[in-house]
């Protein structure tokens, strides 16, 4: 881990580089004939990846898995609201436009397919054992830490209308250089912290894509459903918060939820147990609750 966890990453931090990712190799990694993208832009610096995608939706030459990565974001958007932005080259801030032709009801699955892209790609090109916090956070345990576990990336997605019809903006964030000062919340961690084996985030974006694109087919040729093409398994499997005591704090001012969450359901809600009372969530903010009454990431 370089310098040890005293100095949060410090002393490896300062013998980095942060090249520029690159854009040529990426787009003929990834669009035609190599790849199944219709487009990959690159751009030095935006506010939001998310918000620029969204805009551009509606208009021509932005097809099916269409990607924007920004090499510095000073103004994402997070959950609820949520600011954040990152240096520049240290981290993969993306969105992808996807036009899945499936049911809208069977959306809800978005975010948790990109999610568990996420995951698979850190786990297979970084070496690091990353899981999925429903619906749309990634998480891992530093090696040098207290085994809590910190968020190392988030998904927002977000629904847009266009003139072909409604798709869906899908945000990823993944922290991969920056040390601890420069983490945005106690609670954030990124890979150079959780001693990944690479921090070309070239090499984690491809990869990344690459199983994006691969589940997003197999879903939408399945119709949406995410059960018959394997995603619901997958997304199961690499959960943390199954089984996990929870609370969720729900949209419109509701009382929060406390209990334990069971499963995630075929529609890609997540099931509560709350002292008896069996709820199905499609959509709140969870906090995974500690024994000590302490909380993980929220």
């Amino acid at each position: 881990m370089g310098g040890g966890a005293d100095d949060g990453g410090r002393a490896r931090w300062q013998r980095l580089d942060r090249p520029p990712l690159d854009v040529a190799a990426l787009r003929a990694a990834l669009t035609p004939p190599a790849g199944p993208f219709g487009r990959v832009e690159v751009v030095d610096s935006t506010a939001s990846t998310n918000a620029d995608l969204a805009a551009a939706a509606s208009g021509t030459g932005w097809p099916d898995l269409s990607v924007l990565t920004a090499e510095h974001q000073h103004a994402g958007r997070g959950r609820l609201g949520r600011g954040w932005q990152t240096p520049p080259h240290a981290a993969l801030t993306t969105s992808v436009l996807l036009r899945p032709g499936v049911p809208t009801a069977r959306w809800s699955w978005l975010p948790l397919l990109v999610g568990l892209s996420v995951v698979e790609a850190l786990r297979s090109v970084a070496g690091v054992q990353a899981v999925l916090k429903w619906p749309n956070d990634v998480l891992v345990v530093e090696p040098d830490g207290d085994r809590r576990p910190l968020k190392l990336a988030g998904v927002l997605a977000e629904v847009v209308a266009t003139g072909e019809g409604p798709a869906a903006v899908v945000g990823t964030g993944v922290n991969v250089s920056q040390s601890r000062v420069e983490l945005p919340v106690p609670a954030a961690t990124s890979l150079l912290l959780a001693g990944a084996r690479t921090l070309d985030r070239d090499t984690v974006l491809r990869a990344t894509l690459r199983g994006l694109a691969d589940s997003y087919r197999l879903w939408v040729v399945a119709g949406g459903d995410a059960v018959a093409c394997g995603l619901a398994a997958r997304v199961r499997e690499t959960c943390s918060t199954i089984g996990r005591e929870v609370r969720v704090q729900l949209p419109g001012g509701a009382d929060d939820l406390v209990g334990t969450a069971e499963g995630v359901d075929d529609e890609g809600r997540l099931l509560v147990d709350a002292g008896g009372r069996h709820a199905a969530v499609a959509a709140g903010d969870v906090v995974h609750v500690r024994a000590d009454g302490g909380q993980d990431v929220g």
